[in-house]
Formats: structure tokens, sequence, C-alpha cells
């Protein structure tokens, strides 16, 4: 290589480099640890390939997908503290076959590699097993909350959709149960984000989001 073609090349690598670091910035950070914009743009890439639809990239999906991340940094910091029993690796498989199946298109479409897209799948399950653990068992349905919601919610729907058919409470007993469980779940990990976001700083830097 002539000395001009060396000298050409390093420049054009430097302006590559200055280039990357432009690029990934700092987009929030959560006490002590950091997401940055390629964290961004590799969760927005992965979720698509998920949902298979077009990656996001507007300023409102990515921050919400910042916020997203937030939790996660939130959760992963809780488990690492309470030493939470993690699944393995091999737990995301029959996921990633199930999701390789209903969207056979190759995943470079998205931008995105198989192991990024287990390493999600493994997240999920992880986030499942630790809501599982953690918020469920202290969630109460009694008998007045089932009946109630039968009288507001069930009872109304099904004879509106049936209205020559009888409607018993005890035919959709385990499934109100169900729902309501879920949904006070759903309330007590809310709850837990929230305090765990006031005790933690967290900044986001707004130019990445504009």
């Amino acid at each position: 290589m002539r000395s001009g073609q060396k000298i050409a090349f390093l420049s054009a690598a430097i302006i590559v480099v200055a280039r990357a670091e432009i690029i990934d910035r700092l987009a929030v950070s959560v006490g002590s640890s950091v997401i940055n914009t390629s964290d961004l743009d590799t969760e927005i890439r992965v979720t698509a390939a998920l949902n298979g639809v077009e990656p996001d990239f507007s300023s409102t999906n990515r921050r919400a997908t910042a916020n997203r991340l937030v939790e996660q940094k939130l959760i992963r910091r809780e488990l690492e503290l309470s030493k939470y029993m993690l699944p393995d690796a091999s737990a995301a498989e029959p996921l990633f076959e199930q999701f390789r199946k209903a969207h056979p298109e190759p995943l470079a479409t998205y931008g995105v590699t198989e192991q990024q897209v287990r390493d999600a799948l493994l997240w999920q399950l992880t986030l499942l097993r630790f809501i599982e653990v953690r918020f469920r068992p202290g969630v109460q349905v009694s008998d007045q909350d089932i009946s109630e919601y039968f009288d507001k919610v069930v009872k109304p729907a099904a004879q509106a959709a049936h209205p020559d058919r009888p409607v018993s409470l005890e035919d959709y007993r385990n499934q109100i149960d169900e729902t309501l469980t879920g949904q006070r779940t759903d309330q007590e990990v809310d709850n837990w984000l929230k305090d765990a976001r006031k005790r933690t700083e967290i900044m986001f830097h707004e130019e990445v989001f504009e």
C-alpha cells in the first residue's frame, strides 16, 4: 500500500470511528448503569422481529423503548440483589422454535441475530417467573370481588351477547378469579416499579429523543 493510500485509509477509519462515537451516545443513565442509543436501536429491532412488524424509530417509540429498558435495569438489579433463581438459557429454546415457525422470514431483515432474539425471549421468561414469585403470591381475590365483577362486567356482557341463555356465576368463577388476579398482580408490579424509580437516580438525555 502506498503511503498516500495508507493515509487516506487511516483518515477514513478515523471518520468511521468518529461517526460511531457520535451515533452510539448515552441515552439514559439508571443509577450506575447506562442505556446507549445502540441499546435502544437493538431493542426496537428485536421487538419488531418478535411482532413481525416494521421497526419504529420514531421519537415516541424510542422514549417508550427507553422506559422499558429502564424497567429492565431495575428488575435485573432486584434479581441480582435478591439472588432469584434465573432460568437456564435452554429454557428459551422452545419459545425460539415457536417464534421461527410463526416468523420464517430472515432475521437479517430486521437487522438482528438469532442470539439477540433468544436473549429477548429468555428475558421475557425471566420476567414472567419473577412476577410469579415476587408479586402473584401476595394477591388475594375474595368471593365478594368475584361476585361484584360478575355483576358489573361479565353478566351484562354475556346477556347482551346471548339474551336467551341463563348466566351463572359458577360458569365464570375461575375465569374471573384469573382475570382479577392478573390485574392486581400487574398493579403490584407497577407500584413496585414506581417505588424503584423513586429510589434510583434516572436521567434521560433529551437530545437523543428529539
